[in-house]
C-alpha cells in the first residue's frame, strides 16, 4: 500500500493558543481532497479554529492523524457552514486518531458508507454546560462495516457520545463517556461488542436500540460486557422530540426493542432510576407505521453482572418520573432490573419473551406489566432464570480491501 505523509503546515501559521485560521481550513481541507489513497495527513499541535465542516469523500486508505488528544485541538466553535466537524464518507480503510475536536455545530465526527473505519485516541466534546443546542453525537458512524472505536473519550453530546447507527461488525471498547445524553447507544447495528468502557455520569450509561423507518430494519448480536457504568444519573438535555429524550436520568444499561443482546460481567453502579431496562417500542407510545419493524425485545440475555444501588428515590422527572411515583409506587426501594412486561401473543415463548436473568449478584427484579395497567407489578425473578446460548463475538476486517 503506497503511503504518502503530508504534514499539514500550520506551524508557520500559529503557535499554540487558538487563532482564526481560514488559511489552516483551506489547507486541510484541500489535502482532504487531494490526497491520493494511501496518505497520511499528519495535523500539528495546536488549537485551530474552524468556521465550517471539514470533509474526506470517495478515498481508502487513508490515516487522520493528529500529535494527541489535546494536543492537536480542532476547535469549532461559533461554526457557520456545515453540520459536522469532520464527515467522512463512501471510503474503505480510514483511520482518525490522536487529537480533540470540540464545540461543533451538529456532530463531532461523522462517517458514512465507509468500510473499515477506525477512532483512535480521540476525544470529542461540548465545552461549557451540557445542553440541548450541543450537537446530537460524538463519534457517529452510521451505515458502515468494520468500525472500530477504542480509547475515545466523549463529553456533552444532546443524544450520544458514542453512537453507532445502521453498522455491522462493530467494536467499541476501553472508551469514556460522561455528560451526555446517551453514553453509547448502538441502534439498529448487527454483530457489535461494547466492553471495557467507562461510562459515567450521563443520562443514559449505554443504549442499545432498534427504531423503525430506518434503512437497516434489525440489529442483533451486540454484547455488553465488562463495561463500567455508574452513576448515570445527569438530568436528560435531549432536545424535545428526540428518542432519547424519554431515556430516564438515572438509567445504567436500557434495551429497546431489539433481539439477541447480552449484557454480562458489567459493574452497574448507583444508576437511580434502572439499572438495566428492557422494554418494547410501544412503551414510547409512538405510532409504528413500519410494517417490517418488530417492536418487542427478544431474547436478552443478562447475566452475571453486579448491581449496587444506594436506597433513594428514582428520577421524579419525564413520563418515567411520573410513572415511578403514581404506577409503580417503588419508593426508595426500586428493583434493579425492569421488564415492561409487554408481550407479543404470537412469540413461541410470550410468557418470558426469552428474557433470561441469571447469577447477577445484588439485582432485584421488576415485570412492570405495563400492558396491563402496572396492575399486577410483579418481583418475581423465577420465570426469566432460563440460560440462553451465548452470542458470537464481533470480527472486524479492518484494513482489508
Amino acid at each position: 500500500m503506497k503511503t504518502l505523509l503530508i504534514t499539514i503546515a500550520t506551524s508557520c501559521l500559529t503557535a499554540l493558543g487558538a487563532v482564526a485560521q481560514p488559511a489552516v481550513q483551506k489547507a486541510i481541507q484541500k489535502q482532504l481532497i487531494l490526497s491520493d489513497d494511501g496518505a497520511t495527513i499528519q495535523l500539528d499541535e495546536g488549537k485551530f479554529t474552524f468556521t465550517g465542516s471539514l470533509s474526506l469523500e470517495d478515498k481508502k486508505n487513508i490515516v487522520i492523524r493528529g500529535r494527541g488528544v489535546d494536543k492537536t485541538v480542532l476547535s469549532f466553535k461559533g461554526q457557520t457552514d456545515g453540520a459536522e466537524g469532520l464527515r467522512v464518507s463512501n471510503g474503505q480503510n480510514i483511520i482518525i486518531e490522536n487529537l480533540t475536536i470540540q464545540d461543533t455545530k451538529g456532530d463531532a465526527i461523522k462517517t458514512m458508507n465507509v468500510n473499515g473505519i477506525t477512532f483512535r485516541n480521540l476525544k470529542v466534546e461540548w465545552t461549557g454546560t451540557p445542553g440541548p443546542d450541543n450537537g446530537s453525537y460524538g463519534l457517529y458512524p452510521v451505515q458502515c462495516q468494520n468500525v472500530l472505536i477504542e480509547n475515545c473519550v466523549a463529553i456533552g453530546a444532546s443524544d450520544a457520545g458514542i453512537y453507532v447507527g445502521q453498522s455491522k461488525n462493530i467494536v467499541v471498547r476501553r472508551c469514556e463517556a460522561y455528560h451526555n445524553v446517551a453514553g453509547i447507544e448502538i441502534e439498529n447495528s448487527l454483530m457489535a461488542d461494547v466492553y471495557e468502557n467507562n461510562a459515567h455520569d450521563n443520562t443514559g450509561g449505554i443504549l442499545v436500540f432498534d427504531l423503525p423507518d430506518l434503512v437497516q430494519k434489525r440489529g442483533g448480536n451486540v454484547r455488553v460486557y465488562k463495561n463500567t457504568i455508574r452513576e448515570n444519573n445527569y438530568d436528560n438535555f435531549a432536545p424535545k422530540g428526540n428518542i432519547v429524550a424519554r431515556v430516564a436520568a438515572g438509567t445504567g444499561v436500557l434495551i429497546l426493542a431489539t433481539n439477541q443482546v447480552e449484557v454480562f460481567d458489567n459493574q452497574i453502579i448507583n444508576n437511580k432510576s434502572i439499572g438495566t431496562g428492557v422494554i418494547s417500542y410501544h412503551m414510547t407510545e409512538n405510532p409504528i407505521a413500519d410494517k417490517e419493524y418488530y417492536p418487542y425485545p427478544t431474547n436478552i440475555n443478562i447475566h452475571d453482572n453486579t448491581y449496587v444501588r444506594e436506597r433513594g428515590y428514582p428520577t421524579r422527572k419525564g413520563r418515567m418520573g411520573m410513572m415511578f411515583r403514581f404506577k409503580l409506587k417503588f419508593g426508595k426501594d426500586v428493583p434493579d432490573i425492569l421488564w415492561d412486561g409487554i408481550t407479543d401473543t404470537n412469540y413461541a415463548h410470550p410468557a418470558t419473551m426469552d428474557i433470561c436473568l441469571r447469577n447477577n449478584t445484588g439485582a432485584e427484579f421488576a415485570n412492570m406489566d405495563a400492558a396491563g395497567g402496572f396492575k399486577n407489578v410483579s418481583r418475581n425473578m423465577t420465570p426469566h432464570n432460563c440460560e440462553l446460548k451465548p452470542l458470537a463475538d464481533a470480527k472486524l476486517a479492518v484494513g482489508q480491501e
